[in-house]
């Protein structure tokens, strides 16, 4: 049996019966909305903290990524006076000794990452300092000993290969750089994104609220005149387990207490959904208690 809500609308004190099914299925489309209520609102905060945890990221890439740009500036810097001081005192050998430099390269698969660059580029400052003290008692050696030359050439040939190996090294870096650029681009967009359907679940859990207020509104207005419309008798049959549950506060009973769930007791998981205890609230005086 369905209620003429015609005959309400324009009687809005006549009494009409209604059957405890209907007040059954009412309580029971509720639930359903309360249950998808709780579950959007476990999906919404696990996408808030992936968004977190990845802005989190992205903040700790961006700064290793400006020291990284800073340090390597410095070092590239350095190793170009370095090298024209070498280039320069190679020079000046080749004129006095016209001795032919075979130089043998060494190759080598890099694998570092930021924190590794930070590391390497530190040895290269103190070997360049290294490098220089070498090379001016190398120089006074070359004046002073002609039988030495060869020696001292080798040395020279040698810190050449190294200073390639470091431009090298230099060039890897930069390509490491461009692949964090492009996936900071990558998580830019992927949290643009994940902003735009925050906002979308944000208004689908505000349309949802407003539905609930609506229907619990619905249902005691229905309590209401139901109460109106039953006998003395059968209230008391009806009611006769509400009426054992008293507000401690205002001694209110029946209708006037209602069960809900204590967000702030978890008895157990369901999977990802928490399962709440129970407690009294009193729509009299406000009162909560289990």
């Amino acid at each position: 049996m369905s209620i003429d809500w015609s005959l309400i609308m324009e009687n809005h004190d006549k009494k009409v019966k209604v059957k405890g099914r209907f007040l059954l299925e009412l309580r029971a489309k509720v639930n359903d909305l309360e249950k998808q209520l709780t579950d959007t609102k476990n999906e919404l905060n696990r996408t808030l903290g992936n968004l977190r945890s990845n802005r989190e990221s992205l903040k700790t890439t961006t700064d290793i990524l400006d020291s990284t740009k800073s340090s390597l500036d410095i070092t590239k810097a350095q190793l170009k006076g370095t090298k024209s001081k070498l280039e320069e005192n190679i020079a000046e050998l080749e004129e006095e000794t016209e001795i032919n430099v075979k130089l043998n390269s060494k190759s080598e698969v890099l694998k570092a990452n930021l924190e590794d660059a930070n590391f390497k580029i530190s040895e290269l400052g103190t070997i360049i300092s290294n490098l220089s003290s070498e090379l001016e008692l190398s120089n006074s050696q070359i004046m002073g000993l002609e039988k030495s030359t060869t020696e001292t050439k080798e040395q020279f040939q040698k810190l050449i290969t190294e200073i390639q190996e470091f431009n090298n090294e230099l060039t890897i870096t930069q390509d490491e750089k461009t692949n964090l650029n492009s996936q900071l681009i990558e998580l830019n967009n992927l949290l643009l994104q994940k902003d735009i359907e925050i906002k979308e679940l944000s208004k689908l859990l505000g349309d949802k609220e407003k539905l609930i207020d609506a229907q619990t509104v619905h249902i005691e207005e229905i309590e209401s005149e139901l109460a109106e419309l039953k006998p003395p008798g059968e209230d008391i049959l009806a009611y006769s387990y509400e009426t054992r549950i008293t507000c401690p506060m205002c001694q209110a009973v029946g209708k006037n207490i209602r069960e809900v769930e204590d967000k702030d007791t978890i008895l157990y998981y369901n999977g990802p959904i928490p399962m709440y205890a129970k407690k009294h609230v009193c729509k009299k005086c406000g009162y909560e208690w289990h």
